[in-house]
C-alpha cells in the first residue's frame, strides 16, 4: 500500500516549435487541458504500476475540482480523500513543450497550498497497513513535515520529492528515507553541478538515500559511501513533462511490494523513460505491463565517462 499526499492540478499546455527566450512570444501549434499536480500524477503512476494507492489532496469548489474528482474516481484509486475549499480555486499549471520535448512549467498552487497539517493529521488512518509515503513540496512545508512524522510514526518508507526545490530544514530531512531532487532541484539545493556529488552531499546532510535523476543521463544513487549509477532506457521521447512524477511513483510502487532499491530503481527509470513517449502528466503515466517490458526487452542508454 502507498500513501500520496499532494497537489493536484488542471495543466493547461501549449506545443511551440522552441521555448520563448525573455520577453519573447512565440506561435504554438496545439493547446491541450488534463490532469496533472505531482500528487496526482504520482498516485495515478504508482496505481497504474499495480500498487495500492491511497491520495490524499485539496481542490476547490470550482468546476477544475468537479473535474479533477470526476477523473481520479475514474482511475480507480483504492482511496482518495479529495478535500474541497471553497475560498480557493483548483490548482493550475501552464506548460510549454518544444519539439524536442523539453518544457517550461509555471504553476499556480491554488488550493493546493490549503491542505494543511491539520488536514494531514485528521487522516491518519490513510497510514493504516501502509508501507510507504510519497510527498512533494507543491503543499506548504509544515503540511510535508506533518506527513513525514505522521508516516515515521506509522513506521512508513518516507520519499520526498523535493520539487519545486526550496530550501529543506535539517528537521525535515531527518524524517526522509529516500530523497528525489533532478539535477536541476540538486544543485539549487547544494549548490553543485555534479548530479553525484550533489546526491552525495544531501546524504550527508541527513537525506538517508538519495536518487538524483538527470533525464537522459540516468539516475545517481547514493547511500553511506555507496555510490551508483542508474542508466536509462533508449526511447522516442516527445514530452518530458511527469516523467519525474512516473519516476517517483512506480519507484513507490517497487519499494512496497518488497523490491531492492536498486532493482526499483530499475523500474523507476523504465517508468520515466516510457512517460516522456506520450504527451501530457497524468496521460503518460505507463502500466506495469509496459514497465515490466521495457525492463525486459529495453535498450540502456549507458553513460560515458
Amino acid at each position: 500500500m502507498v500513501v500520496v499526499i499532494g497537489s493536484s492540478n488542471i495543466d493547461l499546455t501549449a506545443t511551440v516549435d522552441r521555448l520563448p527566450a525573455r520577453g519573447e512570444t512565440v506561435l504554438g501549434q496545439r493547446f491541450v487541458q488534463s490532469f496533472g499536480g505531482k500528487g496526482a500524477n504520482q498516485a495515478v503512476a504508482a496505481s497504474r504500476a499495480g500498487a495500492e494507492v491511497r491520495f490524499l489532496s485539496k481542490v476547490g469548489a470550482d468546476a477544475h475540482g468537479d473535474l479533477m474528482a470526476e477523473h481520479l474516481q475514474e482511475e480507480g484509486l483504492s482511496q482518495q480523500v479529495l478535500l474541497r475549499d471553497a475560498d480557493a480555486s483548483t490548482g493550475v499549471a501552464m506548460i510549454l513543450v518544444d519539439g524536442a520535448g523539453d518544457n517550461q512549467i509555471v504553476v499556480v498552487p491554488g488550493s493546493n497550498h490549503r491542505l494543511t497539517a491539520a488536514d494531514v493529521r485528521q487522516h491518519a488512518a490513510l497510514m493504516a497497513d501502509a508501507r510507504v509515503l510519497l510527498v512533494q513540496m507543491e503543499m506548504l512545508p509544515e503540511t510535508v513535515e506533518a506527513a513525514l512524522l505522521l508516516a515515521k510514526q506509522h513506521g512508513l518508507t518516507t520519499i520526498l520529492n523535493p520539487a519545486p526545490a526550496c530550501p529543506l530544514s535539517p528537521d525535515l530531512l531527518k524524517l526522509v528515507d529516500i530523497l528525489t531532487p533532478n539535477e536541476t532541484e540538486v544543485r539549487t539545493l547544494t549548490g553543485m553541478t555534479d548530479p553525484s556529488e550533489g546526491a552525495h552531499l544531501l546524504a550527508l546532510q541527513g537525506g538517508g538515500i538519495v536518487v538524483v535523476t538527470c533525464g537522459d543521463e540516468g539516475a545517481f544513487l547514493s547511500c553511506g559511501k555507496r555510490r551508483t549509477h542508474v542508466p536509462t532506457f533508449v526511447v522516442e521521447a516527445i514530452d518530458s513533462t511527469g516523467a519525474g512524477d512516473a519516476f517517483n511513483g512506480v519507484l513507490a510502487c517497487a519499494l512496497a511490494e518488497g523490491i531492492e532499491i536498486e532493482s526499483a530503481l530499475e523500474k523507476a527509470s523504465a517508468a520515466g523513460a516510457l512517460a516522456t513517449t506520450t504527451a501530457g502528466a497524468q496521460a503518460s503515466m505507463p502500466g506495469r505491463r509496459d514497465i515490466d517490458r521495457l525492463c525486459q526487452f529495453g535498450t540502456k542508454r549507458i553513460r560515458r565517462q
